[in-house]
């Protein structure tokens, strides 16, 4: 059984009527987007990796 107080799952919160939510980010120095940056390409690339891996041919 998973216990699913325990998972970071991120929830869509519903605006009440007339509220608007406005969610502002922290500045990035270069160096924190550099790294964000290249961590994203990497994922990309372990993703698009996988995906080729799965791929299988089928013969109709």
């Amino acid at each position: 059984m998973i216990n699913i107080l325990n998972l970071n799952y991120m929830g869509l919160i519903k605006e009440p009527e007339g509220v608007d939510f406005v969610i502002q980010s922290k500045v990035l120095t270069h160096k924190q987007e550099q790294e964000l940056s290249e961590y994203i390409s990497k994922r990309k690339r372990e993703i698009k990796k996988k995906s080729k891996k799965r791929f299988i041919p089928q013969n109709v």
